[in-house]
């Protein structure tokens, strides 16, 4: 799987990618603890970070459809630079006092609005570098796994950052990693050959508008709801076994097992379709979920809630295999976007509903009910739609041989 990593240009593009994207895994940390420090109040450091979050995934379609018009470099550029300034901004009246608690609110929402989309940026350059197949499959595994990986590290960093130091130079760190990350990519040959449409994408492009695409949302609706659900139940089964400790290791199992399946993914040559894949991985973990609800003990648990995680990454890589295959050229970040958006909608409104139920019946109840519900979405996968497109994939050129 690492042999893609040796392509030209491959390197070039995907470390300052990297280092971009882990803006955004260290950002919503970092704003929380310096509104806090600032305010002394969770409350707003709260509010803070819910408005960071919720402009970020509102803005999401638009920002991709602006780095398809107008190309990586601008739109990217653009974006990164404005996110930059929100967390230098942040980072000021962050450090400084009497600031009117509004402006918090205000410029978080700013940081979220200008997140710029460098991972399906990247999954768009792995594209333009691979062939569609086995190469394909295997550089957006490795990608999504590296994503995964500075998830689980960046939160880290930032937090051993922020107690050297203080909140504030945490923000001005992010802001560091998303403007000479995003720099670092576009100025790559690779990056800068994407250079857009220039408006010139026509409507029926759109990914909303390809026969099949919503349906595949709404499966990955389930996947990311039974994603939501683990993140909350993880840490509620170890408070009620009086073992609050363990929910760090809780969740490093569920993200253990997420990066495994990734890994492992990319190794296989699998012969199913794309949507005999979806479905299959959908269902799998669906089950997995109703599985680790009947789990009582906290080490059967670990091991369930890995298994849960193993079937993750797999379904997100499958759904931007789709997109790839099912939405035209002039649209594709836009449709990788969508693939993102969709699962994190799912993870959002599933935790919610899940610390209710939490509350009120057990964590069990919460994990068999959206593996229930995952498992009826995942009937929504367009069979007919996807081996049609594949049919036809399959007697045209790839893009990348032609040149």
């Amino acid at each position: 799987m690492l042999t893609v990593l040796l392509l030209p240009g491959a390197l070039r593009a995907f470390l300052p990618a990297l280092i971009g994207r882990s803006a955004l895994a260290m950002g919503g940390l970092a704003l929380l603890l310096a509104v806090q420090d600032n305010t002394g109040s969770y409350a707003q450091a709260g509010f803070a970070t819910a408005a960071f979050g919720i402009a970020n995934v509102i803005a999401a379609p638009w920002r991709a459809r602006a780095v398809d018009r107008f190309g990586q470099r601008i739109a990217l550029t653009t974006m990164a630079s404005s996110q930059a300034a929100g967390f230098i901004a942040l980072a000021l009246i962050t450090a400084a006092e009497g600031v009117a608690t509004i402006w918090f609110l205000v410029l978080s929402a700013v940081v979220g609005l200008a997140s710029p989309p460098l991972g399906a940026a990247m999954r768009m350059v792995w594209a333009s570098l691979t062939t569609a197949g086995d190469q394909r499959t295997k550089a957006f595994s490795i990608d999504a796994v590296c994503e995964d990986l500075l998830f689980v590290g960046s939160p880290v960093i930032i937090t051993a950052v922020i107690m050297a130091t203080s909140p504030s130079i945490g923000l001005w760190v992010t802001a560091a990693a998303v403007s000479l990350g995003t720099a670092a990519m576009t100025s790559s040959a690779s990056s800068r050959a994407l250079r857009g449409t220039g408006g010139s994408g026509a409507l029926g492009d759109r990914p909303l508008r390809q026969p099949g695409f919503v349906r595949v949302l709404i499966v990955l609706l389930g996947a990311g709801g039974v994603l939501g659900v683990a993140e909350i139940a993880a840490p509620a089964v170890a408070a009620q076994r009086d073992a609050v400790a363990a929910s760090g290791w809780l969740l490093a199992a569920f993200s253990g097992g997420s990066a495994l399946g990734g890994f492992l993914y990319g190794q296989l040559n699998l012969k199913a379709g794309i949507g005999k894949r979806l479905f299959a991985l959908c269902v799998s973990m669906a089950l997995a979920a109703i599985f680790v609800s009947q789990l009582d003990t906290l080490g059967l648990f670990a091991a369930g809630i890995a298994l849960v995680g193993l079937f993750l990454t797999p379904s997100l890589i499958t759904g931007y295999l789709i997109a790839d295959t099912i939405v035209p050229e002039t649209s594709q970040t836009e449709a990788s976007t969508w693939i993102n958006t969709s699962l994190n909608l799912g993870a959002s409104l599933a935790s919610a509903a899940a610390g209710v139920i939490i509350d009120t019946s057990g964590t069990w109840l919460a994990l068999l009910i959206v593996g229930v519900i995952a498992l009826a979405l995942a009937s929504a996968v367009p069979f007919t739609q996807l081996r049609k497109i594949e049919l036809h994939a399959d007697h045209t050129p790839d893009r990348c041989e032609q040149g």
